[in-house]
């Protein structure tokens, strides 16, 4: 069975009997609702900060010179310190929002600092003689690098028109022709007594024509035209003193002498032993032969050193009258004066080549001036007293960072050379300062790793990455670290910061100084002033049209808006930077030649219509009725709740519906978190309904126990929702509903709430003041409508004009309230918490409503308990006496059965007996 009072708790009214219940409450409003609103209601001055233009200067071209730490004082602390300090690992992580401009007031402290301080070495890598594998790099005084480079170029040039020169000269062949006459004399006399050795024997010296071979044969075996012979001996080795021998072939009429008297001799039995002679004196000039081409080449040999020793001492005479100059200009750098003396050594060694150019390691390649055997690769060079370097580095790729080494691919085969050596960004910083954007760094595979070698061990040591990745072993070079002394400065957000400290443990090991960089400053007259001279070097830099008095206040007033905050003013330069550019631009377009503040309210305008597609989009969902929002009239267990909506770089505030419904005599005091448990509603969302959970029980269950569960859902949401800013506008819904008072439509409410009722502040404030306002204005303004606020929050309000106006007017209202209980009062028109003398809840306070319906359900409860135990005992009697009259009716009906059964067999015996007698009718 079901009462009345145990229906569900709807927000749904009747417009009628509501309208009558307003109309009583207008005439009949109660003092504390009146003196709660006298008290809480803000005036029209406490919603805007404005700024003085005549504070301002008349242009910004009188503006004051701008202060590059304006701001950031804390962070340009912690900077200066990490430059102070030379010990290993004190590199700055400067934190801050982007969009702050940390990169350029860091930029520009280090530029300062940079001017004064010690310019660095020049770096220059060269081919190392020794080990070719291993450029050798050198360190130069500042400007010094290309110096060299230029003197070395040069030395090339005129070592090799120099060299040409001598030894082509008309000295140098004579000197060759007499260390080759010399040899060629040595060798005929050699000849010449080996063939005189060789004739006691009736041996000839002769030359094979077919490969030119030294031999001994007998005077029968010479060719007939021996001259020929020799003449072709002497083609086949034109540069050979043997050609010339004049005992290469025997003379004509000896030979036919010889040949006759040899007929003479061998005849007979004694030819055999005469051929077996011959045989034997023939070996032993064969050996004595070869012994002779092993003395004659030894002595070429000799002539070949002798031409050596002839190039060297050319070379040398030649070259050290270039060198001595470069020796004495470079006489400060003992590394530099060595590579200059190898240089020369290895001209001397390799003059020949130089001359011949018959070897690609002595021949200048395409677009340089050096052969690469001698080119001077510069690595990093610096004007004199030019100071330190400030880099940023864009793109901090691990090459790009810690440089690499070039390779060139020619007909398949890859090669590279000491030429090849490109720099990274330590490199030139080195000696200064170096700025990365911390997420870029970390976008590139092995950077972090590379960096932080770099930076612990104190050099930059180039490194194949294909050879780190592939682990493969590719020949390639392996210049020699150079020593890093410089400030790295990683530029990133707070988040990033202790992520890496988290995740990277060495970290704080490198980076041992964080500087934070302020989103925002104080807003005073001194700080509006550095703010103008921020924006002056903005327009001077940028070639804008200068702004005037009004123009800057309204910038100042509209960072103060986005600092949400009347005495905070935003630094983010970012935005100050668009607003600069967009107002110029609608100056520009209006013909005018300074900028106004309604040109600065135009380009405000076209950034906010920019990013207000999603919430245009709303709007006409409200317009066409599709998103639900009263404005006007009264509703149990209903608010219109303040909300926030940010997407991209969008942030709007728009007014939710929020509903509560009361499930009497079920549950303890649950409150059923929709959005939570359908997994829309975030963590913080979820800790302010348990506050508010908390809140409720800690009123009323001393008093009651809470015989009742609760839903709450904000209607048409379907995104996530988070944030506690809902907690006092999910109070005010639950107890509307609970105590069955209705609450005002024409207001919305935001706020947080702890578990002592008191209201807190919330973010978006500005926004989502604007969006109920716009609501009301769609649906027409009553001069009751308005917002209920955290009074916590009144110092951030930065509100548009338009509903400033509207304020001033009594068309809208602004309240801002401490405590639940002043919102429920504005909400619901009563009071709340007053007690009577016994402590307990007045009966015309919300929270006595309260506690009476709670009282209402338990004896409703009682009431339908009792009507049950009755019908149950009504219901037993009658069991027991249907009961007895059937247990009656059975007795009666086995009396009758056993009675009639007595009959039965009276009968049954009767006609046995008939049955049993012969039947006498039959024949």
């Amino acid at each position: 069975m079901v009462t009345p009072s145990t229906q569900l708790t709807h927000p749904a009214i009747d417009t009628t009997k509501e309208q009558t219940k307003h109309a009583k409450k207008v005439t009949q409003l109660h003092p504390r609702f009146l003196e709660v609103k006298q008290h809480c209601q803000l005036s029209a001055a406490q919603l805007k900060r404005y700024s003085d233009p005549a504070a301002l200067p008349s242009d910004t071209r009188t503006a004051p010179d701008l202060d590059v730490g304006f701001g950031q004082q804390r962070a340009l602390k912690a900077l200066q310190t990490a430059l102070d300090i030379k010990a290993s690992g004190y590199h700055v992580f400067a934190a801050g929002e982007n969009g702050l401009g940390k990169r350029t007031v860091i930029s520009r402290l280090l530029t300062r600092i940079a001017a004064d301080a010690p310019t660095p070495d020049d770096w220059v890598y060269v081919h190392n003689f020794a080990d070719p594998r291993t450029p050798q790099a050198l360190s130069l005084p500042a400007g010094q690098a290309e110096i060299l480079q230029q003197q070395v170029s040069q030395l090339w040039q005129q070592a090799k028109k120099r060299l040409s020169q001598r030894f082509r000269s008309d000295q140098y062949q004579s000197k060759i022709e007499a260390i080759k006459n010399a040899t060629h004399q040595k060798e005929s006399q050699a000849y010449d007594v080996l063939n005189a050795e060789g004739k006691q024997y009736d041996l000839a010296l002769t030359f094979r024509s077919f490969d030119n071979k030294a031999v001994f044969v007998h005077p029968s075996q010479l060719p007939t035209e021996s001259s020929s012979a020799a003449d072709t001996a002497a083609e086949h080795t034109p540069a050979s003193p043997r050609s010339d021998n004049p005992y290469a072939a025997a003379k004509p009429n000896e030979t036919a002498h010889r040949r006759g008297k040899q007929d003479e001799v061998l005849s007979g039995d004694d030819e055999y032993e005469a051929e077996l002679d011959n045989f034997v004196q023939k070996n032993h000039m064969q050996k004595r032969l070869s012994q002779l081409t092993i003395a004659l080449e030894q002595l070429e040999d000799e002539a070949n050193d002798a031409i050596e020793a002839l190039h060297r001492d050319i070379a040398r005479r030649a070259l050290q009258p270039l060198f001595a100059p470069v020796y004495q200009q470079f006489a400060a750098q003992p590394q530099v004066v060595d590579y200059l003396k190898a240089v020369s050594a290895d001209m001397v060694t390799h003059a020949e080549r130089i001359v011949n150019a018959d070897d690609e390691e002595f021949v200048t390649a395409a677009l340089a001036t050096t052969p690469s055997r001698y080119a001077v690769n510069v690595i990093v060079s610096h004007a004199p007293d030019s100071g330190a370097p400030v880099v940023f580095e864009d793109l901090p790729t691990h090459l790009n960072l810690l440089g690499h080494v070039e390779q060139i691919t020619q007909l398949g085969t890859v090669t590279t050379d000491v030429s090849m050596i490109r720099a990274g960004a330590l490199h030139r910083a080195n000696g200064g300062y170096l700025l990365l954007e911390a997420s870029h760094l970390l976008e590139h595979p092995y950077a972090w790793q590379g960096l932080k070698r770099a930076l612990q061990s104190r050099k930059i040591k180039l490194s194949s990455l294909e050879q780190m990745l592939t682990l493969t072993g590719s020949l390639s070079l392996a210049p020699s670290p150079i020593d890093l002394e410089v400030k790295v400065i990683l530029l990133g957000e707070a988040d990033l910061y202790y992520e890496l400290l988290e995740l990277e443990p060495e970290f704080d090991a490198v980076f041992k100084v964080r500087a934070d960089f302020h989103d925002d400053v104080t807003r005073s007259p001194e700080h509006e002033l550095a703010l103008v001279a921020k924006m002056a070097d903005i327009i001077d830099h940028a070639s804008l049209y200068p702004f005037d008095r009004n123009a800057q206040a309204a910038l100042l007033e509209h960072l103060s808006l986005q600092a949400e905050d009347q005495d905070r003013l935003s630094l983010h330069s970012d935005l100050l930077i668009k607003l600069l550019h967009e107002s110029d631009r609608h100056a520009r377009l209006g013909g005018q030649h300074i900028v106004d503040a309604h040109h600065v309210m135009q380009a405000i305008d076209d950034m906010d219509e920019r990013s207000g597609y999603l919430r245009d989009l709303y709007w006409d969902e409200l317009k066409n009725g599709q998103q639900l929002i009263q404005t006007q009239g009264h509703a149990v267990g209903q608010v219109n709740a303040l909300t926030v909506v940010s997407y991209a770089d969008s942030e709007f505030g728009m007014p939710a519906r929020l509903t509560a419904v009361i499930q009497p005599n079920i549950g303890a005091g649950e409150i059923l978190d929709i959005e939570r448990d359908v997994d829309l509603g975030g963590s913080l969302h979820a800790k302010g309904m348990l506050i508010m959970t908390s809140y409720l029980r800690g009123l009323f269950s001393q008093h009651h126990a809470l015989n009742f569960s609760a839903s709450l859902a904000f209607e048409q949401s379907y995104a996530q929702i988070d944030g506690d800013s809902a907690t006092v506008s999910e109070g005010c819904a639950l107890l509307s509903a609970l105590a069955d008072v209705p609450i005002d439509q024409s207001l919305a409410i935001t706020g947080s709430m702890n578990q002592l009722g008191e209201v807190q502040a919330v973010g978006g404030i500005n926004a989502k003041i604007a969006g109920f306002f716009d609501a009301c204005h769609e649906q027409e303004l009553t001069g009751q409508q308005g917002v209920v606020i955290p009074v916590a929050n009144v110092q951030q309000l930065m509100l548009r004009d338009d509903i400033i106006a509207a304020v001033k007017a009594g068309k809208f209202h602004i309240y801002g309230v401490q405590s639940l209980s002043e919102a429920l009062t504005l909400m619901t028109g009563l009071p709340v918490d007053t007690m009577n003398k016994k402590g307990r809840y007045c009966k015309d306070t919300l929270f006595g409503k309260v506690l009476n319906r709670l009282l209402l359900w338990d004896e409703n409860q009682n009431v339908d308990d009792d009507i049950e135990d009755k019908d149950a005992k009504q219901t037993s009697q009658k069991k027991r006496k249907s009961k007895k009259k059937k247990d009656k009716k059975k007795r009666r009906q086995r009396q009758e059965d056993k009675s009639k059964k007595g009959n039965d067999d009276h009968s049954s015996a009767d006609i046995t007996t008939a049955d049993e007698s012969p039947d006498t009718s039959q024949p």
